[in-house]
This record gives C-alpha cells, sequence and structure tokens, in this order.
C-alpha cells in the first residue's frame, strides 16, 4: 500500500457518520438558540409575568379587591399557573416565538454564516430540520418557564389545596398539577404552527427584523380574521382559532375534542410551511 493510499484510508475511517454531524448540528443548534441574549432576556420577561400577577392579586386581595379568577388564585396558588398561561398565550408567548423563529434562518444568512452551513456535511435538509427542532425545544422551554414560575410564586404566595374545575367537581392537588402540566404541554404544541411560518418566512429574507415583523404581522392578520364574525366559515382553518381550548382540560371529565381538532390543525400549518422553507431552502442560493 503506497503512503497516499494508507493516508487515504486513515480519512476515510476517521470520518465522522452521518448520524453524528446530525447530532452536532442538533446540540450546535440548541446552544445558539439558548445562548443568545435575547432568548435568555425573553424567558426572563416570560419567568416574570407569573410573579407580577401574583404580586398583583396579592395586593388587591389584601384590599378586598379580588373577584372571578383572579379570586381564585387567591383562593388557591395553582391557578395562578393557569392564569399566567393563559394571559401569556394572546401576546407574550406568540412574540416570543416571532423572534426566535424570524432569527432562525434570517439571522444566519444576515452574519454570512448561512452559505457555510448550507455546505457543510450536514445538508441543507438537516440544517432546516436542526431549526425546526429548536424552535420546537423553545416552544416547550418558553411554556414550562411560565409554568415553573408560576408554580414557585402560586406556592408562596398564596394558600394551595384541592382544585375546583370548570364542572363544578374538585380534584386534588396532585390531580390538579397534572391538569396545569398538560395545559402547559397543549399550548406549547399550539404554538408549533407559528413556528413554522416564522421558520417559513425566514428562509425568504436575510434581513431578521423583517421576518420577525413578518411573522407577528401574520399573527395579528389571523387574530383579526379570527374576531370578525362574519368570517366564521374560515375560523376553523385559522391558526388561533382553538388556540383556549386548553381550559376544557379544567373539566371533569376533561373534553378532548377541541383540543385535538386544534393540534391536528397545528400540525397541518407545521407540515405545509415546513415544507414550503424546506423547498426554499434546498432550491436557491441563500446568501
Amino acid at each position: 500500500m503506497s503512503p497516499s493510499e494508507a493516508v487515504a484510508e486513515t480519512v476515510v475511517v476517521q470520518r465522522p457518520s452521518a448520524g453524528r454531524h446530525t447530532l452536532a448540528l442538533f446540540r450546535s443548534e440548541l446552544r445558539l438558540v439558548f445562548a443568545r441574549t435575547r432568548t435568555q432576556v425573553g424567558l426572563g420577561v416570560l419567568a416574570a409575568v407569573p410573579l407580577l400577577i401574583g404580586i398583583a392579586i396579592k395586593i388587591a386581595d389584601s384590599n378586598g379587591g379580588t373577584d372571578g379568577f383572579l379570586g381564585q388564585i387567591a383562593g388557591n396558588g395553582l391557578f395562578l399557573i393557569v392564569g399566567s398561561l393563559g394571559l401569556s398565550m394572546p401576546f407574550f408567548l406568540p412574540t416570543a416565538v416571532t423572534v426566535i423563529s424570524g432569527e432562525s434562518l434570517a439571522g444566519e444568512a444576515s452574519l454570512g454564516t448561512l452559505r457555510n452551513l448550507l455546505v457543510a456535511p450536514a445538508g441543507r435538509s438537516r440544517l432546516l430540520a436542526a431549526k425546526m427542532v429548536a424552535l420546537i425545544v423553545f416552544c416547550f422551554a418558553a411554556t414550562m418557564t411560565i409554568w415553573i414560575s408560576g408554580f414557585i410564586v402560586g406556592f408562596i404566595l398564596f394558600p394551595v389545596g384541592d382544585v375546583l374545575l370548570l364542572s363544578g367537581s374538585t380534584v386534588s392537588l396532585g390531580d390538579g398539577l397534572l391538569r396545569a402540566l398538560g395545559i402547559a404541554v397543549v399550548i406549547a404544541l399550539s404554538l408549533l404552527g407559528l413556528a413554522a411560518i416564522g421558520l417559513f418566512v425566514s428562509s425568504l429574507t436575510s434581513t431578521p427584523l423583517a421576518a420577525m415583523a413578518a411573522t407577528f404581522g401574520t399573527f395579528v392578520i389571523l387574530g383579526i380574521l379570527t374576531a370578525i364574525p362574519q368570517l366564521h366559515a374560515i375560523h376553523p382553518w385559522l391558526l388561533i382559532y382553538r388556540w383556549q381550548s386548553f381550559a376544557d382540560l379544567l373539566r371533569d371529565p376533561p373534553y378532548y375534542h377541541d383540543i385535538l381538532r386544534n393540534l391536528l390543525l397545528q400540525a397541518g400549518y407545521v407540515v405545509v410551511f415546513y415544507a414550503a422553507a424546506w423547498a426554499r431552502i434546498t432550491s436557491r442560493d441563500i446568501t
């Protein structure tokens, strides 16, 4: 065997497998997303939501001004988790998702690193998959940040005990915590359709702010369309129409019909916009 053949054989033996490339790419993408200052600041803002709500309710309760659902939070700290998630759903959580998803590809393009990533051994399809996986992880991380913060603040500021459900029955604290965790999972999954839209928009531009603005603008337009009664025929197909279905987990027994329809709709949005992003990133030269 000649020296050149020996070197070639050594290179072949030491070359990392495609699977190792993929795992390394996924780990690198997760580090990239969660090491960004804006991601950490965003998660910090989300963690502050239950704290601010809890303090406000505590002050109002001391003055005898808590009624309705706020009164339930003052009577049982577990409801602070659900209340914080519900209040974050219309604005805080979608805003965080649009920022991260809008920057996913456009941010790389603006820094000039996207071209290097596209010619890396991992390939374009696996790069896009890594971006989507990172967005999925972020959706769960953002939702669970509120859940954990609500859990801590609620148990510190308010009494806890058996949970009164929307249907009027009472369940144990453990059952209530499981239902609250289920609500967090449903909300995280409900954000995936918006994340896929942001990923697609991010593949169309090299300007992160433009991608974020376009994604958030799409979310606002969908909200407006959902609020117009005359458009009821298209409401079931709109992304956010059944976002509030998570509340059905607070019934006894839970109602899963609208929850499942919501998750199926989110899956449809993910498939369509992920496929569109894949077609874009695999067919065009993105600099």
